[in-house]
């Protein structure tokens, strides 16, 4: 009888030790996710509204918007890298430009173009560029702001970059998601302008001057090898850049600005919205009856 209470004793023990170490794991979590919704709201939020996320702060749903959109563009990256080899990867050849996502100005009446031109990309530099950029910015906005928001930002980013390259820029291609990054630059800058004082000066100081030298190099370069650089092949436009960073600089800025308030009262979310349908049919029109490309 004596052994066989000293073995309970010592398996109740073992128990109660387990169950302190698993204790112990999950506070330390719980302390490690804390700390990170603490980092993410200090980068996205002004400080009067980081409280009421922090109460409410969790990861369901996760980001899976900006992740979806990220393993389709990579998927498809690679799958023109693939089936028409390259001897590098750089630049990939003549398969995007034949491909039916790719925005084309002669295929215009082929709408779905206006949208899936995102998912193709002109080469390695191209694409990581973007999905380093919309990973860093898209995932924390999507974990204070969901994903509904995020999407709606980002997709009219990738439109309104389309629709404008259409009418300022009608006989360039148009591939790569640099529209819907631009719109969440665009969101999250002017997010970062209006709140400068509630956001940590020093550190909004170093968000803004961060996001303006990546715009104007990019944007730079983009210029150069449009206008400079007298390459053979299709021309790319430029003009969708600064298109999405315009849609991410409006609808962008009401939707990252409004945590926790009610958009449809919101007058400034009416007017971006009457603003970019206004856009949308003068583009329409623009395309079916004006536009100088070749039907």
């Amino acid at each position: 009888m004596g052994d066989n209470d000293i073995e309970e004793q010592d398996t109740l023990r073992v128990q109660s030790d387990e169950e302190g170490d698993n204790r112990g794991n999950i506070k330390s979590r719980g302390r490690r996710v804390e700390k990170f919704q603490k980092n993410v709201s200090r980068w996205m939020l002004p400080e009067e509204l980081r409280e009421t996320y922090l109460e409410r702060a969790n990861c369901c749903p996760p980001p899976i918007f900006i992740i979806l959109v990220s393993l389709a563009e990579l998927g498809v990256f690679i799958y023109y890298a693939v089936w028409k080899p390259q001897k590098q990867w750089v630049t990939l050849g003549i398969g995007i430009w034949e491909s039916p996502l790719t925005y084309m100005p002669e295929q215009r009446e082929e709408a779905w173009r206006f949208l899936s031109y995102m998912f193709v990309h002109a080469g390695v530099e191209h694409i990581l560029g973007n999905l380093i950029m919309q990973l860093f910015l898209g995932i924390p906005l999507e974990l204070v702001h969901k994903g509904f928001e995020v999407g709606m930002v980002y997709m009219a980013g990738v439109l309104a970059g389309s629709l404008a390259s259409s009418i300022f820029d009608p006989y360039s291609a148009l591939v790569g998601a640099s529209g819907g990054v631009y719109a969440l630059m665009g969101g999250y800058f002017m997010n970062a302008v209006v709140n400068f004082r509630e956001m940590m000066p020093l550190l909004g100081a170093f968000r803004i001057l961060v996001i303006v030298l990546i715009v104007g190099t990019d944007v730079g370069f983009a210029i150069y090898r449009r206008f400079i650089t007298h390459e053979a092949g299709m021309k790319v436009s430029f003009v969708a850049h600064i298109a999405g960073g315009v849609a991410g600089m409006t609808i962008g800025y009401v939707f990252f600005t409004n945590y926790s308030k009610e958009l449809l009262k919101d007058p400034r979310f009416w007017l971006c919205i009457v603003g970019y349908i206004a856009f949308f049919f003068f583009a329409v029109i623009f395309n079916i009856f004006l536009s100088p490309a070749p039907a």
